[in-house]
């Protein structure tokens, strides 16, 4: 396999297995993941199918060395039964090099969780789990889907922490119509929520994130409201009943996140991920960032080798058709050129807290970005979006509320 061509080039960086189940109880209005609901019989098929994937993987430990970290993504994988994921993994230890010390990632929502489950999935050797609590606010819960009440999102986060798990809960932010204010009665007061000595009127999400960092999950990750085409929400938006917050409420709201969860003993590592120390980061998410390979298997699951990508068929059908083919269920590829692995590097590492290491950059792809981007550079310096500070391009909290332009802004000569 190549080696990997990011920043995290010790031998410690092995690649990840992400594992993604599909299926959830319902599909919330603003989800633009591959999704479905589907009862016992549908699940329990489902995973005979990626046990099969699983399966046509068997013998790539040469390619892949050893991987270090299984994430459990969807879609719910709450919504499969503890014996269903232990099949999962026991089929993944069974074909691919899966370290027997791998750290195992599980994402959840507070209607699955209780103590006997918590304590099953602990039996199966998940350390971190990840809490799809999107809000503490019943009128928010209800209006982005969500099945749960506050009082279940409370409770699911205490009983996980009792539990001696990792904790991380999700949280969505930047809900026009709720956190712009717009339902102001004209006074400077947006109903439900007060102004606060920031001048944010965003009453809504200061109590979600003064709920959850008073909980003490031990990781925090806060993503702003995406509407996409082609889900309910975006049916909604292109009606002009719904829409994304303007530019500059959405950067007001990234920087009042950022100080409020760091006053909270949150410090921010990447754009939308907080963690209360170094040993609670998500291990699995850094080697995204880091560009570290990773297999990804189930439906539309994505796969990177250090130069090369590929995604699988995003339809359950399509996907189960074809590996009833004895096919591997892959749907395109990409060979990506030297620029483009260069490009990618940079907006990943220019997302995250530690910045970009300017000499490894220069080693792996041969541009020494400081020579050729000076007048640049001093530029966005000047404006207090990036900063140089030990051998590394280091955004500011303002640099991250824009890091893509950011990272196109500068010249890469290829």
């Amino acid at each position: 396999m190549p080696r990997a061509t990011g920043q995290a080039e010790d031998a410690a960086a092995r690649p990840g297995l992400y594992l993604h189940i599909p299926f959830c109880s319902a599909i919330c209005p603003y989800c633009d993941f591959a999704v479905l609901t589907g009862g016992p019989e549908r699940r329990a098929a489902f995973v005979e199918s990626l046990t099969a994937e699983i399966g046509l993987w068997r013998g790539e430990a040469a390619r892949w060395g050893s991987f270090d970290t299984v994430y459990f993504g969807g879609g719910t994988p709450s919504a499969l039964t503890a014996g269903e994921i232990g099949r999962l993994l026991e089929a993944a230890r069974a074909a691919l090099p899966v370290a027997a010390d791998a750290w195992i990632a599980f994402e959840a929502n507070p209607e699955d969780v209780d103590r006997e489950r918590l304590a099953a999935w602990r039996g199966l050797g998940v350390g971190m789990l990840s809490l799809g609590v999107q809000s503490f606010d019943a009128p928010t819960l209800r209006f982005l889907g969500r099945r749960h009440s506050p009082e279940q999102a409370r409770r699911s986060v205490e009983q996980a922490l009792e539990s001696g798990l990792t904790v991380s809960v999700d949280l969505i932010y930047g809900i026009e119509g709720i956190d712009r204010g717009d339902r102001s009665d004209g006074s400077g007061r947006a109903a439900g929520g007060e102004a606060g000595d920031d001048g944010i009127r965003h009453g809504r999400w200061r109590r979600d994130l003064e709920t959850a960092a008073a909980l003490s999950p031990h990781h925090l990750s806060c993503y702003q409201l995406t509407v996409h085409q082609g889900t309910p929400f975006g049916f909604r938006a292109a009606r002009g009943e719904l829409g994304e917050l303007p530019e500059a409420d959405q950067a007001e709201l990234f920087r009042f996140t950022h100080t409020f969860l760091a006053g909270r003993g949150y410090a921010g590592y990447e754009v939308s991920n907080f963690a209360r120390a170094p040993e609670h980061r998500s291990r699995h998410n850094r080697k995204y960032w880091d560009h570290t390979p990773y297999l990804g298997l189930g439906p539309s699951a994505h796969s990177f080798d250090g130069s090369r990508r590929w995604w699988n068929e995003r339809k359950l059908p399509a996907y189960q058709a074809r590996l009833a083919a004895g096919l591997r269920p892959i749907a395109g590829e990409e060979l990506l050129a030297a620029g483009e692995l260069a490009l990618e590097e940079l907006m990943l590492a220019l997302r995250t807290a530690a910045g970009l290491d300017l000499d490894g950059f220069r080693r792996r792809h041969g541009i020494d970005l400081l020579e050729r981007n000076r007048a640049r550079l001093g530029q966005l310096q000047a404006e207090g979006l990036l900063v140089e500070r030990g051998g590394r391009l280091v955004p500011t909290l303002d640099g991250l509320a824009v890091t893509d332009s950011l990272a196109r802004a500068l010249d890469l000569g290829t």
